[in-house]
Formats: structure tokens, C-alpha cells, sequence
């Protein structure tokens, strides 16, 4: 299945500087983490945050409308924006992006979340209930499976897809190679986010009450069996799950919580946060990097170790969400 395709030859490296922390070395820069900004529903005033080895911030100027997520495949950053129904293609290098990069329409699908496999980008949307697959050769979407309703997280480990369906109340299994859904496990309401650890896949979950009033959040695991275990009342952004060697963690009460065998989640949490201000935590170079927003003037990325000690703090452009990091080969 074809899509319009609307490619922009690279002009320039990086526009709008947001320097907040000065360079502290005249070295060469050989990485960067990319932060989305989501901007304002509407606004189309999404952005990306760069962050370089020497904890220097550079924003780009506004590229849609929410900016949800991000990956790095072969130099490349790709970037999804949802309510802007596109994927936004731009090379890497160590000097920042190379702008105005590729733009692909997703034909009015609300893409979200995304992995990156052997040359293909998978990714969830809401609109259409699928996973699209493009081909990063030719920028064309090839496959479209079918999956729950409204598909959010997404996780592989390179043969086999997971997806959460937020709307609903299970995960999908794809079989890579046949682009098929090979099972379907019910794990609860609102599953939305994933992660792996051994063989077994963990999920967060997220669901409200029937007046939209009240909201609830929960965890369950796929292994041999399903096991699922309903938390009660919670903020509204509380989603992230992340598996650093053999344990397990879940965005709890302003921070991470560490979940037992059977998905309790400990007392005790990495950070100290407003748990309404926790928008979303990802693992890297095995520091939890929290996403802080009051989406309005509070927009931070603050970096923790695994005790909880603050790293860094960098303020960033409005509504942080995803996180990806590249290093130059």
C-alpha cells in the first residue's frame, strides 16, 4: 500500500538554540539524546530537544502537530507526529539534524509509538486500528495488521511484536515474518505500555472510570500464564515500565517503583516527583531519564541513577515526552 510521499532535500543543521547549560569542553561532540516536545494539541508547535556530551540543549523550530515519539535507525531520526498524521525522516550527524529532513503522510491514521526492525519501522495508530510497517528504502508502507482497538506501546525482541491495545483490554503478538497476529492475551483494561524482561513481557495499564472521572492503573505480565494485578486510584500520566537488569519498574507515586514476582510494587522509589508532573521515563546508559512537564511553564528532563541521585536537570521545549539516544559510529 503506497503513500504520499513529500521529500524535502537537507538544507541546514539545527535551527532554534536553546542553549541552557554551557559547553564545558572543546572536544568533539559524539552524541546526542533527542527529547520529543509534544507542544500544544492543536498548536502544531511540536519540537525536538537535542542534548549533546557536554549538556549543551538545542531545540528545533516547531515541526507539527505532537510530536509523540521517536526512534534511531542507521543515522537516522525518525519521528512520529500524531495529530499531524505524518512521520518526519532526518540524518544524524555530530554536528545535529540536517534539516527539513522527509516527511511521510500516514493518511489521517494517528500513528503513536514505533519500533525499528531490519530496515522497517512498525508503528502503532489509533484511527485505523493497525500496524502500519514502512520500508525505509523506498519510504513506502507496505503492510497494514490489523490489532486491537486503539494500539499504543510497542516492543520486539527482532522476531516477535507486541502491542498494546489501550482501548480495550488485550495485547497483540505479530509473527515478523509472516506479519501476522499470531495470539492475543488478555491482560486487563488499558494496556499501554510494554517492556521485556527474560521471556517474559510486562505491561502497564491505564483505564478510567465510566464518567471519565477517576482514574486507575494496574501491571500485568505475559509468560506461561497471564498474572494481573490492579493497583486502584492514580494519576492520569503514570504509564512508563522499564526492566533494568533483573528487576522491573513502574512509574509510581512521582517516581519508579520496583515490582516483585507477583507485580506488587515496592514502597520505596527512584525519585521524588509531583506524580500529575511525571509524563514519562525511558532507561539510558542506565540512568532513568523522567520527563517533567506541568504542561504549561515547567518543561525538564531530570537524568537519576539507580538510588535516586539527581545527574542532571535540562529544561526543554514544551511537553516532554519520548527520549532516544544516537552515537556517532
Amino acid at each position: 500500500m503506497k503513500k504520499v510521499i513529500l521529500i524535502l532535500l537537507p538544507l541546514l543543521i539545527i535551527t532554534a538554540c536553546n542553549n541552557n547549560n554551557p559547553a564545558s569542553s572543546n572536544e568533539e561532540n559524539t552524541s546526542w539524546v533527542f527529547v520529543a516536545n509534544e507542544g500544544s494539541f492543536g498548536a502544531s508547535n511540536g519540537s525536538i530537544s537535542m542534548i549533546n556530551d557536554f549538556g549543551d540543549v538545542y531545540e528545533t523550530d516547531a515541526i507539527g502537530d505532537v510530536v509523540q515519539s521517536l526512534a534511531v535507525y542507521d543515522n537516522k531520526l525518525i519521528v512520529i507526529v500524531n495529530n499531524s498524521h505524518k512521520i518526519k525522516f532526518y540524518d544524524i550527524t555530530t554536528d545535529g539534524l540536517a534539516m527539513p529532513g522527509i516527511e511521510v503522510s500516514t493518511n489521517e491514521s494517528s500513528p503513536r509509538e514505533m519500533v525499528a526492525v531490519d530496515g522497517h519501522i512498525y508503528f502503532t495508530n489509533w484511527n485505523s486500528s493497525d500496524v502500519k510497517v514502512l520500508n525505509l528504502e523506498t519510504y513506502n508502507i507496505d503492510h497494514s495488521i490489523p490489532v486491537g482497538v486503539m494500539p499504543e506501546g510497542i516492543h520486539t525482541d527482532g522476531s516477535t511484536i507486541w502491542v498494546a491495545n489501550s482501548g480495550g483490554t488485550t495485547v497483540s503478538e505479530i509473527d515478523i515474518a509472516t506479519h501476522q497476529v499470531t495470539t492475543t492475551h488478555e491482560v486487563g483494561q488499558g494496556p499501554q505500555n510494554l517492556t521485556q524482561n527474560g521471556n517474559a513481557i510486562y505491561v502497564s495499564r491505564t483505564y478510567y472510570s465510566a464518567d471519565w472521572t477517576e482514574t486507575y492503573h494496574g501491571a500485568s505480565k505475559i509468560d506461561s500464564e497471564i498474572l494481573i494485578n490492579n493497583y486502584g486510584l492514580g494519576a492520569v500520566c503514570g504509564g512508563s515500565v522499564l526492566s533494568k537488569g533483573a528487576n522491573v519498574y513502574r512509574s509510581f507515586n512521582g517516581g519508579l517503583a520496583k515490582m516483585d514476582s507477583e507485580l506488587n510494587l515496592e514502597d520505596v522509589t527512584i525519585g521524588e516527583f509531583n506524580q500529575n508532573q511525571v509524563y514519562h521515563v525511558e532507561l539510558i546508559d542506565d540512568n532513568f531519564w523522567f520527563a517533567i512537564t506541568d504542561f504549561s511553564d515547567l518543561n525538564e528532563v531530570h537524568v537519576l541513577d539507580d538510588q535516586g541521585n539527581t545527574i542532571n536537570v535540562y529544561s526543554v521545549g514544551q511537553n516532554p515526552g519520548d527520549f532516544v539516544k544516537w552515537v556517532s559510529e
